[in-house]
């Protein structure tokens, strides 16, 4: 497949990604009714859930054409993993952010068609601190994105080595984002993707891109460790790799 025709699938799949993941924060996470008490809405599971579909569905749909990455994070793990190629990187990296700031783009215009629409209150940005929807700080928020990555990380190399059952991947990978966001919305708003969080980061303007900075790194770092920690270990060895060829 050609790197153009990748391409094109990556931005479509980070599009769906953080639309239909930050669309389901920003306009369906709750939804006042006249009981006060009892709003409707999806709440942290649904949003948890939601950025899991997306993730699955487009496993499905584009895996086989572009590797369904959707995140920088992703695209630098499988290359420390020696499965991604080094000169691919940057053309990747820069669709995934396109596909986010479109979608968030998208979001904006949608969401500021109701009367009272705040950006800077109503956009899901990721952020620490004074901004974190837990208030937590700098270091909690850093180890967090770092730790979750290299999970995401791990969990995507092993489903889609080649000696794990075939053609359930997306599922585990789609059930091990939804999980990250039940454990870390709390605590970050969940990134663990450095595309996710610029879209955003760009609406929101001010603090949200000062902040922007720990969503690139602390995800990257996440992603590359997974890759290395994941090759030095498990990756089938030479011999193994041709009893698998001639396995199959």
């Amino acid at each position: 497949m050609s790197l153009t025709k990748r391409c094109i699938a990556e931005f479509i799949g980070t599009f769906w990604l953080v639309f239909g993941g930050c669309g389901s924060a920003v306009l369906a996470a709750s939804f006042p009714t006249e009981d006060i008490a009892n709003p409707l809405g999806i709440g942290l599971v649904g949003v948890s859930l939601a950025f899991g579909l997306t993730v699955l569905t487009m496993a499905f749909a584009i895996g086989h054409i572009s590797g369904c990455h959707l995140n920088p994070a992703v695209s630098f793990g499988l290359w420390a993993c020696k499965r991604f190629p080094g000169n691919d990187l940057l053309p990747y990296i820069v669709v995934q952010v396109l596909g986010a700031i479109f979608a968030s783009l998208v979001l904006y215009l949608i969401a500021s068609g109701v009367t009272g629409f705040v950006v800077t209150e109503g956009f899901p940005a990721n952020g620490y601190g004074e901004h974190s929807p837990g208030g937590y700080s700098l270091v909690a928020g850093f180890v967090t994105e770092f730790i979750l990555t290299f999970m995401f990380l791990f969990i995507i190399l092993g489903a889609t080595d080649k000696r794990a059952p075939e053609g359930l991947a997306p599922i585990a990978i789609g059930l091990a984002l939804t999980l990250i966001h039940l454990i870390s919305i709390p605590v970050t708003n969940t990134s663990v993707n450095p595309a996710r969080s610029t879209g955003p980061a760009l609406f929101v303007g001010g603090w949200a891109i000062v902040q922007l900075w720990m969503f690139w790194i602390a995800p990257i770092l996440g992603g590359i460790t997974a890759g290395f920690a994941y090759y030095f270990a498990f990756e089938p060895s030479p011999l193994q790799e041709q009893e698998l060829k001639a396995k199959f």
